[in-house]
């Protein structure tokens, strides 16, 4: 995975790119809303998902998807858990520009879906349908069949009857071997149901199709080709479907479109200001408070071995824009060099590296770490706009390179001194669970919750659990 950085108006937008073998097509994604959101070409997406042996789940995301997520939490983590998030709509574009993100194309499923199939079709690939009122499943397969000829519809089953017995679906799925699993059961439903049943279906790509299905059984009319090149497919199903729609996309979007406005706003004035304000206060009063403190420790480190007072170290900071992080030196001087050796002697689960026992610390550097007083030059960056007092861990480039895509929504926030992960017991802490916390503190963070977080930091450090 390589990181890109896009933007404009002195706004810097990462694009983290996914090449997962030497042939396969790079994917890129950007973070709206704290998940990573597919900017690729269908036919980017269509070569990396028929790739031979390739597994995935997708979703799709639109301005009602969004709107559910905020409030759904396990829907919310149904999104960034999937292996990819497609962008769905004029909404979400608009949304993504608000963040001063360009997406590369809109992947809308009435859409994207046909091509998915016809790709299918010519590579001989088969399909499971589940989802929908009865008959609709079997109307969308004849349908896709007459399409696509050469389309293999290997099975399937009702959204109502059909998911009584939950248990007897997943086995029926499985005993088709489908190559391809649509499921229309609606949105949160069916990528929740996707998420929480992965690890039950045998089935190499997953996708949560919402209201397809009826589209193609002809039970519910589909915009024309023009107007949905247009981007006005919303105003035509209003004129269709006036009762039924009018709240959805009328109200939906407005509430979508309104709270996209307001996060711009409030990340590029109000919050951001507020919190870059509590940042340089708290750390100039820090700076000038341990001044003496950081002279007293510049000796003992030059004392104690040859090297800088000081190391610099390159790390990803928020939008995944590289920057140079201070720390005290706790180490010894050729301690990059050796620790591709101690790789294997991580104390701690997941991609990032962390030894209890490891030789390369000095004697000062113990006594720093146990205290995290190593951290202290960190202030500097804050001070510098790179990092902020409250906020994940910068990761180091080759961590963020082993990411996978749902712990890329930790790069949507600036990183931190400290946080949730730091006091709740720091490097006992597994990968999979600093992640969790990570995406959770990003997706509720308020000037409150930093106070609670930089209080409770002093417990930790004094209690040392965790630091080495």
């Amino acid at each position: 995975m390589t990181l890109a950085h896009h933007g404009s108006a002195g706004f810097s937008a990462p694009i983290v790119t996914w090449n997962c073998t030497a042939s396969s097509a790079p994917i890129d994604t950007l973070p709206l809303f704290g998940i990573p959101l597919v900017s690729a070409s269908a036919e980017t997406v269509l070569d990396h998902l028929l790739m031979p042996g390739r597994r995935a789940r997708i979703a799709f995301l639109n301005a009602h998807c969004a709107n559910v997520a905020a409030r759904d939490t396990a829907y919310a983590d149904a999104l960034v858990t999937a292996d990819m998030v497609l962008p769905d709509g004029i909404g979400i574009d608009v949304a993504a520009r608000l963040q001063g993100l360009s997406l590369a194309e809109n992947l809308n499923g009435t859409d994207f879906t046909p091509r998915l199939m016809a790709r299918a079709a010519s590579k001989g690939l088969s399909v499971f349908l589940l989802g929908g009122r009865p008959g609709v499943a079997e109307e969308a397969a004849k349908r896709l069949c007459l399409d696509h000829p050469g389309l293999r519809v290997v099975g399937t089953r009702d959204g109502y009857d059909g998911m009584a017995n939950e248990a007897a679906a997943i086995a029926e799925i499985n005993a088709a071997h489908p190559d391809i699993l649509l499921v229309a059961l609606g949105v949160p439903k069916q990528d929740r149901w996707l998420a929480e049943n992965a690890h039950l279906l045998d089935v190499p790509i997953t996708m949560g199709v919402g209201a397809l299905l009826d589209f193609l059984a002809g039970r519910v009319a589909r915009a024309p080709l023009a107007v949905r090149r247009a981007k006005c497919e919303w105003i035509w199903r209003l004129a269709m479907e006036p009762r039924r729609m009018a709240g959805r996309y009328l109200v939906g979007n407005a509430v979508f479109l309104a709270r996209s406005v307001r996060n711009a706003l409030a990340e590029a004035d109000g919050l951001a200001a507020t919190r870059r304000g509590f940042d340089i206060a708290l750390a100039g009063g820090a700076l000038a408070l341990f001044a003496p403190l950081a002279l007293l420790l510049c000796l003992a480190i030059r004392f104690d071995s040859r090297g800088p007072v000081l190391f610099r170290q390159t790390r990803i900071g928020k939008y995944g824009v590289p920057f140079t992080l201070y720390k005290f030196r706790s180490m010894h001087i050729d301690a990059e060099q050796r620790r591709a050796a101690l790789l294997a002697t991580s104390d701690r689960e997941g991609v990032c590296f962390k030894s209890r026992h490891d030789p390369r610390v000095t004697r000062v550097g113990r006594i720093l770490r146990r205290f995290s007083i190593d951290e202290m030059p960190q202030i500097l960056n804050v001070l510098k706009g790179e990092m902020s007092l409250v906020g994940p861990r910068p990761a180091l480039p080759e961590e963020v390179a082993a990411f996978p895509v749902r712990a890329l929504g930790r790069l949507g926030v600036k990183p931190g001194l400290t946080g949730i992960w730091q006091v709740s017991g720091r490097a006992e802490i597994g990968f999979d669970k600093m992640i969790d916390m990570d995406i959770a503190y990003a997706r509720s963070r308020t000037v409150l919750l930093d106070l609670v977080l930089i209080a409770s930091t002093f417990r930790a450090v004094i209690g040392g659990r965790g630091a080495y």
